[in-house]
This record gives C-alpha cells, structure tokens and sequence, in this order.
C-alpha cells in the first residue's frame, strides 16, 4: 500500500464531487416534490372519492410515516453500502409514484405512500452519509446546507404543478400524485450514466483499502488516496440505538431529534396541506396567497444559507423557532386585520421557519462522532418524521375542528417548546463559534 497519497479529503472541489453534488441535488428535487403533492392531490380527490379528513391526514402524512424508516435505512448501509441504495431507490421510487394512477382504495393509496417515504429516507439518510464521506472536509457542511434549496425547489414545484395540471377529469388528482416519477426517473437515469462511486471510507472499512484508493484515483485522480487514519482503521463495531440513549449521546440524541420534530410539525402540516388551510383563513385567493407563501419558503431557506455561514448554531436554532411563534401569534390577535396584512405575517412566518431548514441537515450530523454518526442521523431524522407526519396527520382534522384558528395554535405550542429545547440543550457545533468558546475559556 503505497502511503504517500495526499488525503483525499483535502482535495479541492472537481468535477468529480460536483457531479456527485448532482446526483444528490436532482434526488432532494424529487423528495421535495414527492412530499409536497400529496397535499394538493388529495385535495381535489376529496371531490371525486369518499376521503374523510381522518384519511385524507392519514394518507397526507403516509410519505412521512415511510421517512421514519430513516433508522433502519442508515443502519442497512452502514453494513451493506451506500452506493447500491441510491442506484436502485429512485426506479422504485418512480415506479411506485405511476401506482397512484391504479388505485382510488384509502387504504392502498396509504401504502404506496409509506414506501414511497422509505424510498426518500434512502436519499435522506443514505444520500447525505455517502456525500460527506466524498466531500472536501472544509466544503462538507456548506454543501449540505444547500441540499435543503434544492428540496424546497422540488416542494414549491409540486404546488405549482398542482395548480397547472389539468384536463384529467375525475382521475386529475391521481395524475397529480402520480407526476412525482418524472423528476424520480430524471434522477435514477442521471444516477446511472454518471454511475456513482463507493464512498471511499465505507469500502476501507468493510472490504480493503487497495480497492478504496483505486475508487479514490479513479474519481480525483492519481496523487490522492486515504488518509493514515482511515488506512488503519478496521470497521465500526455493529452499533445498537441503545448507544444513542446513553449518558454520552442522550442530549444530541434527544435535541437533534426534538427540534427536528417540532419544526418539521409545522412545517409540513402547514405547507402540504396550505390549500386546505388558505381556504380556511379566507384570505382572497387562495392559489395566490400559496404561491406568495411558497415563494417566501424559498426566500427563508436563501436567506438561511447566509446566515447558516455567519451565526452561531444556537442562534439560528432558537430565532427559527422564536420568531414563527410571533408571527403565529400575530395571526391569531390579528385575525380581524386586512386580508394583506394578514398575508405579510404569514410571509414572515414562510420566511422565518424555512430559514430554520438549512440546519436539518448539517446540525444532526455535527452532533454525533464518526462512531456513530450515521445511526445518530438515521435516528434523528426517524425522530424527526413523527413530528412531521403528526402535524400533517393533524392539520386537516384541526381544520375541520376548530378552523384554521385551531390549527395555528397547535402549531404555535409545538414551535414554542421547539425554542425553549434549543434555548436550554442544544450544543454549539459550529467549529468557528466552538474554537471561540474554547479559546476564551482556556484565556
């Protein structure tokens, strides 16, 4: 083994990493979309099929009760690799996303939608693991931070393709549903020509390090090969989500998970099923007031990617979570004001918890060590998907209850114990606000 190769996580940004860049992003776009349809689809179906509020949540939130598989996921390909996962989950993807056209049964519809979750907790988990394990170490975490842009662009593209999509009659809602396998197929297809690497850690570790150096030279070229770390290093004992509740990984177990759940409640509540809530609330009509909040969702992340880079993690957490409860709360006391000043609070509450997004995935990964890291991800992020498949199971039941008034407040409640987790547990990760804390304790 010839140990003189520069570590190949110190290789700067090629053609090679923008392309593995690309096969994330093209899957973010689909996952995004996939999530954000169900909302509009299930609204019209409610027109042609008998769906009570009961499964019009239960099937909503059916993708997300699939993403709780995230743990399982991430455990699979800790064993058997990351590479096989993300060549083969987009065709199934896709192939269970033109099953929605066959069916109009509640409780099959159900099903579908729960694998297609676990097919999108494949790129969640999986994805995100085997990038990082490619990426330059100093470009890791602003290149995961702007995964969640490109996710928020598949979401506000299925509302608009929602809006657009008609002609179909009776069978308009399925096409709806169904629409998420274009961008599914775009990315298996681009997976396969580009044919995607094994990450070179994974191989190392499970199967030797002459052939992940030749995977490394392959892709980066001659002159870079592993790390003497990594060259030395065996395969991670099998680790058990037990390890994660000890005293050593319980607080980044429990906050990584907690904050993840408390936004993605609201978030995805309110965001896929906005229709049913804009209705609701009144406020004129209803296909603008959506593309308003959607364009505003996209505004919050681009914004939280420049403050990802400038504020500590703390900061941007307890903001995120502190000024949608305000904006909430205006809604409620204002309830009487202008249609458009009402529309302007519900931007900024858009803008302000979108922004909180650009933190779902790099703040759960820099919470846990290397040995276990991707069980703590995969685990958070299953955490996380209660969260969100409550509020998007809740949400339409809300509604009918008690309005849109009821909703929000439910939705105000679980961001305000989302701000006081982070205002009391969550550790600073940010490596420049860390170096600072340590820097002025050891003055």
């Amino acid at each position: 083994m010839n140990n003189t190769k520069k570590d190949y996580k110190k290789a700067p940004v090629s053609r090679a990493h923008l392309g593995m860049f690309l096969a994330l992003i093209l899957g973010q776009i689909a996952c995004g979309y996939a999530l954000g349809i169900s909302g509009t689809g299930l609204a019209q179906a409610q027109t042609y099929i008998h769906l009570n509020n009961l499964w019009v949540g239960l099937i909503g939130a059916g993708s997300l009760i699939g993403l709780a598989g995230s743990a399982l996921m991430g455990k699979t390909a800790d064993r058997f690799g990351r590479k096989g996962m993300l060549m083969v989950n987009m065709y199934l993807f896709s192939l269970l996303s033109i099953l929605q056209l066959f069916t109009t049964t509640p409780w099959i519809l159900l099903v579908i939608r729960i694998l297609i979750g676990l097919m999108i907790a494949i790129d969640y988990t999986v994805g995100n693991a085997w990038l990082v394990e490619w990426l330059p170490e100093k470009v890791s975490g602003r290149f995961q931070s702007q995964l969640i842009i490109y996710w928020t662009v598949g979401f506000i593209g299925s509302y608009i393709a929602g809006i657009l999509i008609t002609g179909f009659g009776s069978h308009n809602w399925q096409v709806i549903l169904a629409s998420s396998a274009v961008p599914g197929l775009i990315t298996a297809i681009y997976r396969s020509i580009y044919r995607l690497p094994a990450s070179p850690s994974w191989t190392a570790t499970h199967v030797d390090n002459h052939q992940a150096q030749q995977v490394i030279q392959e892709n980066l070229g001659k002159k870079w090969g592993l790390s003497h770390k990594l060259i030395k290093s065996k395969a991670p004992a099998q680790i058990s989500w037990t390890v994660l509740f000890t005293k050593e990984y319980r607080r980044q177990t429990l906050v990584g998970g907690l904050f993840y759940a408390c936004q993605a409640f609201a978030f995805f509540g309110i965001s896929i099923f906005l229709p049913i809530l804009l209705a609701s609330m009144q406020l004129g009509n209803g296909n603008l007031s959506g593309i308003i909040y959607n364009v505003c969702v996209l505004i919050g992340v681009l914004l939280g990617s420049v403050a990802f880079k400038r504020l500590s993690r703390r900061t941007m957490l307890i903001a995120t979570f502190a000024l949608p409860v305000l904006a909430l709360a205006a809604m409620i006391l204002g309830s009487r004001l202008a249609a458009g000043i009402q529309i302007t609070i519900f931007a900024f509450f858009a803008v302000t918890l979108s922004a909180g997004l650009v933190l779902d995935y790099p703040y759960p990964t820099e919470l846990f060590d290397i040995k276990v890291r991707a069980t703590g991800v995969g685990t958070c992020i299953t955490i996380s998907r209660f969260g969100a498949a409550s509020g998007t199971f809740l949400l339409p039941v809300l509604t009918n209850i008690g309005g849109a008034p009821l909703a929000i407040i439910v939705c105000i409640a679980v961001l305000a114990i989302g701000a006081l987790i982070c205002l009391f547990w969550a550790p600073e990760t940010s490596p420049r606000y860390r170096n600072q804390r340590q820097g002025q304790l050891t003055e």
